[in-house]
């Protein structure tokens, strides 16, 4: 395996980037900032990036089979044109919470989103409070969390990783495809102390883990069937959010991080913080992302 390479390639100092997602047909990174209130699209040829500013906070953008994207804004779920720079609304959830707002989603292989929401004015790493399904005409409550994170699937679409921030673990659930249930949840990863807080996640193309860990600065990679870290990727910025890979061949992982929270000598050690990072060099490959069918 070649030595492993992390460089810093989006430099947009984010307040809490998050959310990516690698666009195979247009090679570029689709990923948000939150509290910036921006979706952004990185183009890896031009090194140019467009921005969308969002009306409220924006806690994620994923793209839809039909064309552009489904995006979570407050607490609406809208369509997002992005030649047009048009936003429409399709739905609204929890109207009867106005103190809280939508945050991580992501579609499944079969279409549906999955979103969780947050409390406005609680800390982007410990505020997800449910995490619910929708699939077009209707919203359901799928399951009750403390933190709602990091979501993907195996290969064979029988079960889907998940990590509820402050239990501190990534889990693992029996997913039915055909009708989104879930069951039998375990875990298969215990995070360790100093290895930060369970964020986002990706899986590559072995059903392996890798982890992103917020006051971590790092990326685990664990192999769920045993349960052990097989890797550790370190960051230069500690609050990484999540992760994806992309490239011509899937072999790039993607790191967004944030920098809301860091004091002034933190930011002078970390002038990184905020910016996505490209680790070369791992040996493995990711595979394409799922869009939502609505």
């Amino acid at each position: 395996m070649s030595s492993v390479k992390v460089e810093s390639v989006v430099k947009e100092h984010a307040q809490i980037g998050e959310g990516p997602v690698w666009e195979e047909s247009e090679q570029t990174l689709l990923f948000i900032d939150i509290t910036g209130q921006k979706i952004h699209r990185w183009n890896a040829a031009t090194n140019q990036i467009q921005s969308l500013q969002t009306a409220d906070t924006v806690g994620f953008a994923v793209p839809r089979r039909s064309g552009g994207y489904v995006a979570g804004v407050g607490c609406s779920i809208v369509a997002v044109d992005w030649s047009t720079q048009k936003v429409t609304s399709l739905a609204s959830v929890e109207d009867d919470k106005p103190e809280n707002r939508l945050n991580d989603g992501k579609a499944d292989p079969m279409g549906r989103l999955l979103a969780g929401t947050a409390h406005l004015l609680a800390p982007p790493t410990v505020c997800l409070r449910t995490c619910s399904q929708w699939a077009g005409p209707h919203l359901s409550l799928t399951w009750q969390v403390d933190i709602s994170n990091g979501m993907d699937w195996t290969a064979d679409l029988k079960t889907l990783f998940y990590i509820d921030s402050l239990a501190m673990s990534v889990d693992a659930f029996d997913y039915n495809s055909a009708s989104g249930n879930l069951g039998n949840r375990r875990v298969v990863y215990r995070l360790e102390e100093g290895e930060g807080v369970p964020d986002g996640m990706t899986l590559d193309a072995n059903d392996r883990l890798w982890v992103a860990c917020y006051n971590g600065g790092r990326v685990l990679n664990i192999d769920p069937a045993t349960g052990k870290r097989l890797q550790t990727v370190s960051l230069p910025a500690t609050k990484t959010t999540s992760c994806c890979f992309g490239g011509p061949d899937y072999s790039d992982l993607y790191v967004t991080s944030a920098s809301l929270g860091l004091d002034q000598s933190e930011l002078q050690r970390q002038p990184a913080a905020g910016n996505t990072f490209r680790v070369t060099g791992l040996g493995v490959k990711g595979r394409p992302s799922n869009a939502f069918n609505g």
